[in-house]
């Protein structure tokens, strides 16, 4: 099983009491789930991605419910599940190294041979080379610059718009090299966030799932929120300042070791 980026820092604010009822709402490779259930806490898992739950033995872990579904619909599943009030409910908004590495739907820029899918539900229809191709030049820019603030987007959308639309992880590389000139990383992972991001309405459900958690949870009921990018931390930034909410701690918590720098942890106490 995976240990995902910062767990114990997680688990701690977290603060898991024996028998209490938490939400695992991006369950992946069932990291959190495990530790929340070693602690004595009941777990309701959630994850959009099948095959992330296909892949997981659900007795291997006492105490939990697993669940396909997005964590926007947060407050529908616990209410339906009879799974409230919860103490606790932890976001953890990175992909997992399976969907990286073994999905073949093109969420790295490194799998060039991968097509273009990063559909995280594979029942939806969209995925990101038909985004590409339904877009126009300045509907991809727009979706470029708004979801990962790349300073290149609009030379990037005109030279994927200027040939034929990509289908590959690979036609995609290609095509932000001729825009840019050179082959970087950086600006490939803000390029993939960023059409990731619109495929799976990525902002949208995080929205919708932090009022679902708030709502399902206890008095003094903590939600812990990983992010890696500075997107997502200013929605959960602006979620409890427009909800009157308070943060445990003032700043966030960020990782120190170079895998986890792009991390950090903001808790939201219901006071």
């Amino acid at each position: 099983m995976h240990t995902p980026v910062l767990l114990q820092q997680v688990m701690e604010r977290l603060a898991v009491k024996s028998g209490g009822r938490y939400i695992d709402a991006t369950f992946g490779e069932g990291g959190y789930s495990q530790e929340i259930a070693n602690r004595g806490g009941k777990v309701l898992a959630l994850d959009l991605d099948s095959e992330q739950l296909k892949a997981f033995e659900v007795s291997r872990l006492p105490n939990l419910d697993l669940v396909n579904g997005n964590f926007a619909d947060i407050e529908a599943i616990a209410k339906e599940k009879n799974f409230c009030p919860v103490e606790g409910v932890v976001f953890d908004l990175g992909l997992s190294m399976r969907q990286l590495k073994h999905s073949n739907r093109g969420f790295s820029y490194k799998n060039l041979d991968e097509p273009l899918d990063m559909r995280l539900d594979t029942e939806k229809e969209l995925t990101a080379a038909e985004l590409i191709k339904r877009s126009s030049q300045e509907d991809l820019f727009e979706i470029l610059a708004k979801n990962s603030e790349e300073l290149r987007s609009k030379e990037i959308a005109l030279a994927v718009k200027s040939r034929r639309n990509p289908e590959t992880v690979g036609d995609l590389v290609r095509a932000i090299d001729r825009a840019t000139g050179i082959s970087s990383q950086a600006v490939y992972a803000r390029v993939f966030q960023a059409l990731r991001i619109a495929v799976n309405d990525e902002f949208g459900s995080l929205r919708r799932g932090l009022q679902g958690a708030v709502n399902i949870l206890s008095p003094q009921g903590r939600i812990v929120v990983v992010t890696f990018h500075s997107l997502e931390d200013r929605i959960v930034k602006n979620f409890v300042k427009n909800g009157k909410l308070k943060f445990l701690e003032k700043k966030p918590f960020r990782g120190l070791k170079s895998f986890e720098r792009s991390a950090k942890i903001r808790t939201i106490i219901n006071s």
